[in-house]
């Protein structure tokens, strides 16, 4: 038997049950892991992110398929469809939180972190991962069990915090999700304090590394001129004839002042492809703003997004990504054209092999979005 991963929030988990919980959906983006990886027969374990709970069991019924009927939201980003028979369905205050100990203790994706540390987070930022055989058993069995059993879990206060975490408003024809942090977490805000050169060496390191990437899948890169010679320092010799020393673009003074500035952008001969903002000891908000600004400037641009940093500011960048301001631009929310990379994803990144025989697509393995 296979064993997927199925993230769903609070919302999304209501919505399905609410439609008979026979089907269920993703991004289009994971198009070709949902048709290339996942097999009728198989089982989704269901997890609720947010409240960090195992919440159901499916059995896959059909192949991928496209599907835009509104079941999860109006309209529906989730329209890479499943068919799926429910096994189990629990209401989040009966579903398993991952932290208790006969199943933090046993899974091999938790067993040996802290729970109190997000390092263990990693397998749970993106749906259809394939969960390893014995984790999956167990869990399987743990979730009929809880259905018989129906023992509840009372929310926390951090549960209830993550509940009410979650706002939408209405923009233009759609409802969009938005986050206003508390008042503690913006003092990345204030006036930077100096980094520490180990600090300044690592996000040069992580800039060299994804411009690098870049140039493995076949892309011309760009760098901020003040960044290119210690990023070059960085790049073997025989790349750096992919590094450009302008960019190839015609747009307005205005909109090239704001793309030069971009930490590492990849190109094909006069188009963007993708761009990144590397933070680590400067506010989120300021690679947020970047990108945003080229997205005000550019509404019909398509592009895609990323803001790379470190696995302690995961939780700060998807929530900051959802402020008002980012989520009411004209063309939509920033959270459905930019997406998180932490650095440890970078680096598995740049160690995939044959990584000059595939697409960029490969980033969709590593990334994760802010509205899953």
């Amino acid at each position: 038997m296979n064993y997927y991963l199925n993230l769903f929030t609070p919302e999304t988990w209501s919505a399905f049950r609410d439609n008979d919980a026979h089907l269920s959906g993703f991004k289009l983006r994971q198009s070709r892991i949902a048709r290339e990886r996942i097999r009728s027969g198989g089982i989704f374990l269901c997890y609720l992110v947010r409240l960090s709970r195992w919440c159901g069991a499916l059995e896959i019924t059909s192949e991928a398929f496209e599907d835009e009927t509104p079941i999860f939201a109006n309209p529906d980003p989730y329209v890479v469809r499943f068919n799926v028979r429910p096994i189990v369905v629990l209401p989040p205050e009966l579903a398993i939180p991952i932290f208790e100990p006969e199943i933090w203790q046993n899974l091999s994706l938790t067993k040996d972190y802290e729970p109190g540390t997000s390092s263990w987070t990693g397998f749970f930022r993106a749906s259809l991962g394939q969960i390893p055989d014995a984790d999956g058993e167990m869990l399987f069995a743990a979730l009929q069990w809880q259905d018989q059993d129906q023992h509840e879990y009372p929310f926390t206060e951090r549960d209830q915090r993550q509940l009410a975490r979650k706002l939408t408003v209405r923009a233009h024809d759609r409802e969009v999700a938005v986050e206003v942090p508390d008042e503690d977490e913006d003092v990345e805000f204030e006036a930077p304090t100096t980094a520490e050169p180990g600090d300044t060496r690592q996000s040069i390191q992580m800039q060299a590394k994804v411009a690098q990437i870049g140039v493995d899948i076949g892309f011309k890169v760009w760098v901020p001129r003040n960044d290119k010679a210690l990023v070059l320092e960085l790049v073997p010799q025989e790349m750096h004839p992919a590094f450009l020393n302008v960019l190839p673009l015609n747009y307005d003074d205005t909109t090239l002042r704001t793309i030069e500035n971009i930490d590492v952008l990849w190109l094909k001969g006069r188009s963007m492809a993708r761009a990144f903002e590397v933070e680590h000891t400067t506010a989120i908000y300021s690679g947020l703003l970047r990108m945003a600004d080229l997205l005000a400037l550019q509404p019909n641009m398509y592009i895609r997004l990323h803001i790379v940093a470190p696995e302690e500011k995961r939780d700060k960048v998807l929530r900051e990504i959802k402020r008002p301001v980012f989520s009411l631009l004209e063309r939509g929310p920033l959270y459905e054209k930019c997406t998180y990379l932490t650095y440890e994803s970078v680096v598995a990144l740049g160690e995939t092999p044959h990584l000059a025989h595939m697409s960029d697509s490969i980033i969709e393995e590593y990334e994760e979005a802010a509205e899953d």
